[in-house]
């Protein structure tokens, strides 16, 4: 549970956003330090499950066939199978639209070879490339887990964002989902807590208010 000092800073971001006609995005900027982020191995890359949820629809597309196809149109966007592949290894400009639309790509760890070869190139660079299913897997389990999952990804930038909420969220919702965000960083970081510079939380709009350390 996050501390009465990270629910103040979330309140006031909360509190200092100009009030809009729509629902606002909650944001965490992450500013890294004394880290060498051309070498891969030093950038930040996984996905990490908010406590409380992202506040928003994540589109999730599934790669299936069989009853993991089936199961799986109950609870993804989308169900694609082998001839789909085929199709979208043909036609660039939907497999850049498809890799766009998609949050996350889920697929039967036997097609995963032929996503490579039809998708790679596409989903790779984006870092979409699909989360394997291994048969003893629940598709559904996996694809609900996912839609309360958000991606952390440094690239070679030293300061990078991910959401954290919505703004119709409770600071306290929004102070459970930084505080784990910023416990897997510290742990996986290579000097962990001194490897981070500074965090903010902010509404898609509104003022940036630092995270307290």
């Amino acid at each position: 549970m996050a501390d009465d000092t990270l629910v103040q800073a979330v309140s006031r971001a909360l509190d200092e956003a100009p009030p809009r006609n729509f629902r606002e995005t909650v944001d965490l900027a992450i500013n890294l330090r004394d880290l060498d982020l051309n070498d891969p191995s030093n950038r930040v890359d996984e996905g990490i499950v908010l406590p409380s949820g992202t506040g928003q629809d994540t589109t999730i597309v599934v790669f299936a066939t069989g009853e993991t196809a089936l199961r799986a149109e109950d609870v993804a966007d989308q169900v694609l199978g082998p001839d789909d592949l085929e199709d979208l290894g043909d036609d660039t400009d939907a497999a850049k639209d498809l890799a766009d639309d998609t949050d996350f790509f889920v697929a039967e760890a036997n097609l995963m070879q032929d996503i490579g070869r039809y998708l790679g190139r596409v989903l790779g660079p984006r870092g979409k490339m699909p989360t394997p299913l291994q048969p003893d897997d629940d598709v559904v389990e996996t694809v609900n887990r996912m839609k309360n999952t958000v991606q952390l990804r440094s690239r070679d930038r030293r300061t990078f964002h991910t959401r954290v909420g919505a703004d119709d969220m409770s600071a306290e919702e929004i102070a459970d989902n930084i505080d784990v965000i910023v416990r897997r960083l510290e742990a996986n970081l290579e000097k962990g807590p001194l490897n981070i510079d500074s965090i903010y939380v902010k509404t898609t709009m509104g003022p940036s208010v630092e995270v307290p350390a």
